[in-house]
C-alpha cells in the first residue's frame, strides 16, 4: 500500500464546512488504497489573531511563551479534523509536534528540524489509524514547544514525507497549483503542469507564497516527490520535478514578487577589509535574514553598503544598524520600508543572453526606476518603489510571453 503525506493549509481548514470537506478528501484517499498521514495548518486568520494579541500586549515577547501561544492554532485544527474523521468511521488521532517526535534545534522561534522519530506515526498506521499532525511546530531537547516560522506547516509535511519514505507529498492550498505569476495581480497568469526544483526554490525564496522556502530546500535534499493541488477543485496540480522534462525549457518560467521588503543603507563607512562582516554580523546575530546586498565604493577611503531585510524585521534592523554606524564611525544610515522586489525565474536563462537587458528596458519603458539588482544563473531580481510593483509585474509577464503555453522561442532582444 502506498503512503501519501497530505498537508492542508489555513484556507483549506478555515471553517467547519471546510474541515468536513478535507475529511472527505482524506477518506477518498483511503478508499483509493493509500495510507495517509495528514498535516494541518491553523484555521485561516487564527495565527494572525494570536500574533495580534501578543503585539497588543507586549513589545518584546518571550520567545518560549510566544511559541506556546501561536502553536495552539494548529492544535485546534488537528483535533477537529481527527474528531470529524473518527465520527465517519475512519479512526484518526491528533499529534502535536512533540507527540509526533519532531525534534528541532534549541531555538523557540524559526527553529529548524534536526530529526524526526517516526515510530508513533508508523505505529498508528499499522493500527489502521490516520495520524493528524500539527504543522509549524516541534520540540527542543529541553521539552519546549518550538515553531518553524510562518508557512512552517509545509516544512513539517515535507520532513515527515522524507522520514516516512512517503510515495508523494501533496500540498493542498487555495490555488490549483504553481502559476507563472500571482493571478490576483496578473489575471492572464497560467498554471504550470510542472516546474523544476531549482525554479521552485527560487520562486519560494523570492516571494511566491505557494510553498515555504525551507520546505522546498528539503524537497531537494531528500528528493521528496511533491505536488501542489487545490483543496477546492479537482485537477493534476503542479508537479515539482528534478529533471528538465522538456528538450527546450522556457526562457522564463515565472515571476515572483515580495511586498514585505525594506532597504537599509550605511553611508560613508571606512573602506577596510572585513567591513561588510562588521556591518552584517550584528544583523545576523539579531536573527534577521539579509537578502540583497550591494556595496558601492565612494572613494579610496569610504564605501556605502545597502541591503534588504524582511519588513517585519525593519525596525529591529534600523536600531542595530544605528549602533553599528556609531561603532564604525559612518556618516549615517538611510532606510526605506516602502520597496518591493520583482524577480524573473527560469532555467532557460542558462542558455539565453539578453534577459536582464530586456527586463530593464521593459521596466524603464513603464517609468519604473530600479534601486538594486541581484542575479544568479536562473533568476534576476530588482528592487523598485512599492507603488510600481503591480505595474512592473504585469508589464514583464506580457513582455516575456508568460500567458502563452511556451515562450522558448521568445527573443529577448526583440
Amino acid at each position: 500500500m502506498s503512503l501519501l503525506v497530505q498537508k492542508f493549509g489555513g484556507t483549506s481548514v478555515g471553517s467547519l464546512d471546510r474541515i468536513r470537506h478535507v475529511a472527505e478528501k482524506i477518506i477518498e484517499t483511503r478508499q483509493n488504497g493509500h495510507d495517509v498521514v495528514v498535516v494541518v495548518s491553523a484555521m485561516s486568520g487564527e495565527t494572525n489573531r494570536l500574533v495580534g494579541l501578543v503585539e497588543s500586549l507586549v513589545d518584546n515577547p518571550d520567545p518560549r511563551e510566544y511559541s506556546v501561544l501561536v502553536s495552539t492554532g494548529e492544535m485546534v485544527s488537528m483535533s477537529l479534523l481527527a474528531m470529524c474523521l473518527s465520527a465517519q468511521g475512519f479512526p484518526a488521532r491528533s499529534y502535536t509536534g512533540a507527540q509526533a517526535q519532531i525534534f528541532t534545534e534549541n531555538k523557540c522561534v524559526k527553529a529548524r528540524i534536526e530529526r524526526i522519530e517516526p515510530h508513533p506515526l508508523k505505529q498508528a498506521l499499522q493500527e489502521g489509524i490516520i495520524p493528524i499532525v500539527a504543522g509549524f511546530q516541534g520540540v527542543d531537547s529541553y521539552g519546549n514547544i518550538t515553531t518553524l516560522g510562518r508557512g512552517g506547516s509545509d516544512t513539517t509535511a515535507v520532513a515527515l514525507a522524507a522520514s516516512l519514505g512517503a510515495d508523494e507529498c501533496q500540498i493542498y492550498t487555495d490555488v490549483d497549483g504553481v502559476y507563472t505569476a500571482d493571478p490576483r495581480v496578473v489575471p492572464e497568469a497560467r498554471q504550470l503542469t510542472h516546474i523544476t526544483f531549482e525554479e521552485m526554490l527560487e520562486l519560494a525564496s523570492l516571494g511566491a507564497k505557494v510553498l515555504q522556502k525551507r520546505s522546498v530546500e528539503l524537497i531537494g535534499k531528500y528528493k521528496v516527490p511533491l505536488r501542489v493541488l487545490s483543496s477546492f477543485h479537482d485537477g493534476p496540480g503542479t508537479l515539482i520535478t528534478y529533471e528538465e522534462v522538456a528538450m527546450e525549457r522556457p526562457l522564463v518560467s515565472g515571476i515572483a514578487f515580495n511586498r514585505s521588503e525594506a532597504k537599509l543603507s550605511i553611508i560613508g563607512v571606512p573602506d577596510q577589509p572585513g567591513v561588510a562582516a562588521k556591518i552584517l554580523g550584528p544583523i545576523g546575530q539579531g536573527n534577521i535574514d539579509v537578502d540583497m546586498i550591494v556595496q558601492n565604493k565612494i572613494n579610496d577611503d569610504l564605501t556605502d553598503l545597502s541591503f534588504t531585510v524582511g519588513r517585519e524585521d525593519y525596525q529591529k534592523a534600523v536600531v542595530i544598524l544605528e549602533q553599528v554606524a556609531k561603532t564604525l564611525g559612518a556618516k549615517g544610515i538611510s532606510s526605506d520600508a516602502k520597496i518591493a522586489k520583482i524577480s524573473l525565474v527560469g532555467v532557460g536563462m542558462r542558455s539565453h543572453s539578453g534577459v536582464a537587458q530586456k527586463m530593464f528596458e521593459v521596466l524603464g519603458d513603464a517609468g519604473i526606476n530600479i534601486q538594486l539588482i541581484a542575479t544568479s544563473e536562473i533568476k534576476i531580481s530588482v528592487i523598485v518603489d512599492e507603488k510600481y510593483l503591480e505595474l512592473g509585474v504585469r508589464a514583464l509577464h506580457a513582455a516575456f510571453g508568460l500567458d502563452k503555453e511556451a515562450n522558448e522561442e521568445f527573443d529577448p532582444k526583440m
